[in-house]
């Protein structure tokens, strides 16, 4: 892809989102490898006038993780976007005539090190890295209906199909290490839709932790402390509508909450 077809690629995802217009089809050319699809999202970012407060990691299931070489997939969060669960659950929108989906996810706050202090490449040398770990929601959601259907270069030029996340209790210090010994299941209006925990996803979250300082490292994005990273669907990716309320609850930890609204 030339410069020219990514910026209107990138355009088309931004120009949607900011109007809250249905995009009908993929709005440009496609890309056809995660350089393309990541120069997308970087041109995307140039067109906010937006915080970052946060990434967003997701899994690339087989065949395509081998085709693409990477089994996970980044993008950004907004950080007006991320929301603190408070006594009422909070509301949080979605693009009603596109895709909707709530996943139960654990968030981990980063802490940047040292200058100097080289990437981790195991858990122990990953926690140093984080400052608080909290039970969560993430919402993901797209303009484009089709954006988790048609392989994962799509999600990765709209901003990872991320619109929020919600921030609930804090993980104890003592269970970080163990976080894959926490169970998990999602509600949604009320009914059990998944249920899991973290040793399903690849090296878990530590592991999504280390595969974004990697692919910010290689965009050139420099991390900054306090960004939030949702490390990836422990239960599944769910769909959601407007109206309904999803639930995720953390066994010993508690529940995070959010009801789903419409973009105005």
């Amino acid at each position: 892809m030339d410069e020219a077809a990514i910026k209107q690629t990138a355009a088309g995802f931004v120009e949607a989102r900011k109007n809250n217009s249905r995009l009908p089809e993929f709005p440009g050319e496609r890309p056809t490898n995660l350089a393309e699809a990541y120069a997308i999202q970087d041109t995307a970012l140039t067109m906010w006038d937006r915080t970052i407060g946060g990434w967003k990691v997701g899994k690339i299931n087989p065949p395509d993780d081998a085709i693409l070489g990477a089994n996970r997939l980044v993008g950004p969060i907004f950080a007006d976007a991320v929301l603190e669960q408070g006594d009422v659950p909070p509301a949080m929108p979605v693009f009603a005539h596109g895709f909707a989906a709530a996943e139960a996810e654990f968030m981990l706050c980063l802490a940047i090190p040292d200058a100097g202090t080289p990437l981790p490449a195991t858990d122990v040398e990953t926690i140093p890295w984080l400052s608080d770990i909290r039970i969560g929601i993430e919402i993901a959601s797209s303009p484009y209906l089709p954006i988790n259907s048609e392989g994962p270069l799509v999600p990765i030029c709209d901003h990872g199909n991320n619109f929020g996340l919600v921030l609930g209790t804090q993980v104890p210090r003592e269970q970080w290490n163990d976080l894959n010994g926490i169970d998990v299941t999602l509600h949604i209006a009320g009914e059990q839709v998944g249920h899991a925990t973290t040793a399903t996803m690849l090296d878990g979250p530590l592991g999504a932790v280390r595969f974004l300082l990697q692919n910010l490292a290689s965009r050139g994005i420099a991390p900054q402390s306090g960004w939030w990273i949702s490390t990836g669907a422990i239960t599944g990716v769910h769909q959601i509508s407007v109206g309904q309320a999803a639930e995720a609850r953390f066994d010993g930890i508690g529940s995070a909450h959010c009801v789903i609204s419409a973009v105005p």
